[in-house]
C-alpha cells in the first residue's frame, strides 16, 4: 500500500492501482436522488493511473459504513466515499469513518475559522454548521473551494461531499496525493451490428490482447440498433492494434465502422 499523504503523483511503482467508491445515502437508494459522481471520479482517476474496480451504494447506517469502509480499505489501494458530511442528523459519515479507524472526532480549527468568517451574525454559525468542521483524529483535510466545509483523508480513505459541484472541486485538489500507474487510455468504434453477431470475434480479440479491457454496449439511435465497442488499457500500441482488429471484424461481418458519438 503506498503512502498517500506526502508522495506526489508518480508512475512505475506497480502496474495497477485500484479504487473502490462507496456512495453513501438513503436518498440514492430510494431513487429520490440520482448519483452524478461516479462517472466524473472514474474518468479523473483513470487519467491518474488509478482504476475504479468497484462501486457500492450503502445507506446512512453507522454499522454498514464502518463494515464497508474497513473491508474496502484493506482490499483496494484507495477508497473514496461520497455523501453524508453535511450538517443534518443523518450526515454520519465522518463519525462512522472515525469509528472504523478506532479514533474520535476533532475540530479542524482552520476550517472552523474560515467558516465562521462567512457569517455576519455569529449566531448563524450554529452547532449544525460547526459539525462540518469535525474530522477523525489524525485525518488530513481536503480543500473545498465551493463552500469551505472540508472533506478529509484518513489513511487510504478519501471522504468527499455528495453534492457534485463540491465533490468535483475536492477531487481536483487530490492529484498530488495519489500514487498511480500508467494512465488508462481508451479507443471506441461503433457499428450497426447486433452483439450476438460480433460476440465470438470480439472474444477472440480479447484473448489476443489479454491486458486490455474489451467491452461491447448495445445502443438504439435513429431507429436502428447497434453496438459500441470500447477498448481500454495502458498501452497505446496494443490499443491501436486491437481497435484495428475490431474494425476488420466489423467489415468482415458486413458492417461499417462508426466513429461519431453514439
Amino acid at each position: 500500500m503506498p503512502h498517500t499523504t506526502k508522495l506526489g503523483f508518480m508512475t512505475g511503482m506497480k502496474s495497477e492501482y485500484t479504487v473502490c467508491l462507496i456512495i453513501i445515502g438513503n436518498e440514492i437508494l430510494s431513487g429520490r436522488t440520482r448519483d452524478a459522481n461516479l462517472q466524473y471520479l472514474a474518468d479523473r482517476l483513470n487519467g491518474w493511473g488509478v482504476r475504479m474496480r468497484e462501486a457500492r451504494v450503502i445507506p446512512d447506517v453507522e454499522s454498514t459504513i464502518v463494515e464497508t469502509v474497513n473491508y474496502c480499505r484493506k482490499t483496494f489501494d484507495y477508497v473514496f466515499t461520497t455523501g453524508g458530511i453535511g450538517p443534518t442528523h443523518d450526515d454520519i459519515t465522518a463519525a462512522s469513518v472515525a469509528k472504523a479507524f478506532g479514533v474520535g472526532l476533532v475540530k479542524d480549527q482552520k476550517s472552523y475559522d474560515l467558516m465562521a468568517a462567512r457569517f455576519d451574525d455569529p449566531a448563524d454559525f450554529n452547532e449544525a454548521r460547526q459539525k462540518m468542521c469535525l474530522i477523525p483524529e489524525g485525518a488530513t483535510t481536503i480543500e473545498n473551494s465551493v463552500s469551505i466545509a472540508p472533506g478529509f483523508q484518513m489513511g487510504n480513505v478519501f471522504v468527499l461531499a455528495g453534492v457534485p459541484s463540491i465533490m468535483r472541486a475536492m477531487v481536483d485538489t487530490l492529484r498530488n496525493r495519489l500514487v498511480g500507474g500508467a494512465p488508462v487510455l481508451s479507443r471506441s468504434v461503433g457499428c450497426h451490428l447486433p452483439e450476438g453477431a460480433i460476440a465470438q470475434g470480439l472474444s477472440d480479440i480479447q484473448e489476443g490482447w489479454p491486458d486490455l479491457d474489451v467491452g461491447s454496449y448495445p445502443f438504439y439511435k435513429d431507429n436502428r440498433f447497434g453496438t459500441s465497442l470500447v477498448l481500454r488499457g495502458t498501452s497505446d500500441t496494443d490499443l491501436t492494434a486491437a481497435i484495428s482488429a475490431v474494425e476488420d471484424l466489423i467489415l468482415q461481418l458486413g458492417g461499417v465502422p462508426i466513429y461519431e458519438d453514439i
